[in-house]
């Protein structure tokens, strides 16, 4: 699947032993904690296992470059130490480029995939040389504030100021190393072509705010190239599981519960 070695993914399991699993797998410079407003209604009909990348978190920081078969790579070797032959997959943003190819290289491991806020393809891969150069230059922490000002629409950023600054430390917080090689990976990233192989059930949430990865074209492209699947936009920018969400919750649960 991947020619570099998997590493041991720190990650979280809660909820019931014997209830379906749902992994949860985050945006570039988060954490698994971005997922902490979905934990407690999850874990109420899930199994929950939340993921760190590969050079963030409590994840190991192995030399880049990373690609996302790569991060995929890990994850198959998480589930394979757990015992677990399938799971629903519920990624955002970098997460969801994981699943995206899990859906179409390893679809006998995924029983459904929801997408947050993600792409299958970025036209202009120049942004993220400039970000390479960045984090090379200065490191994670002079990016963060205007990394986390595309997260959050401005008016909840303004009503949520602890939000912002938790999010804001953990992309300060995040290996120069590993985020450097994990942008590394999305400007080269381009499954367009793989999105047909995907027949995993698929859920695409998209933020109707999100400068990032916007409605149009990126949830377009990965609605219509997956066949059957759907597009529900809420109000919000990328992160929009955070600022919205109860509605991003609901969704989640009711597509990884059929």
């Amino acid at each position: 699947m991947t020619e570099d070695r998997p590493v041991r993914l720190h990650h979280t399991d809660e909820g019931p032993r014997d209830a379906p699993v749902l992994v949860l797998s985050g945006s570039l410079g988060s954490t698994l904690e971005m997922w902490r407003p979905q934990v407690a209604p999850l874990t109420e009909r899930f199994r929950v296992i939340r993921v760190d990348h590969r050079g963030h978190g409590g994840s190991p920081v192995p030399p880049g470059p990373y690609r996302v078969a790569d991060l995929a790579g890990d994850v198959i070797a998480l589930l394979d130490d757990l015992g677990l032959e399938q799971v629903a997959w519920c990624g955002l943003s970098l997460g969801g480029m994981v699943g995206m190819y899990l859906g179409s290289e390893a679809p006998e491991r995924i029983t459904s995939l929801t997408l947050c806020c993600t792409s299958s393809h970025f036209p202009d891969s120049s942004v993220w040389a400039e970000r390479i150069k960045a984090v090379a230059d200065g490191g994670t922490a002079p990016i963060a504030p205007t990394v986390v000002s595309r997260w959050f629409t401005p008016d909840w950023a303004a009503e949520h100021p602890d939000v912002v600054a938790e999010a804001a430390a953990m992309v300060a917080g995040t290996s120069d190393e590993g985020y450097l090689a994990s942008c590394q990976a999305l400007e080269v990233w381009d499954h367009r072509d793989r999105l047909p192989a995907i027949s995993a059930p698929t859920l695409v949430i998209a933020g109707s705010a999100d400068l990032s990865t916007p409605v149009e074209p990126h949830a377009r492209t990965i609605a219509d190239g997956i066949p059957g699947a759907r597009l529900e936009v809420l109000e919000g920018a990328h992160l929009a599981t955070i600022e919205r969400a109860d509605e991003a919750t609901a969704l989640i649960a009711e597509h990884a519960g059929r």
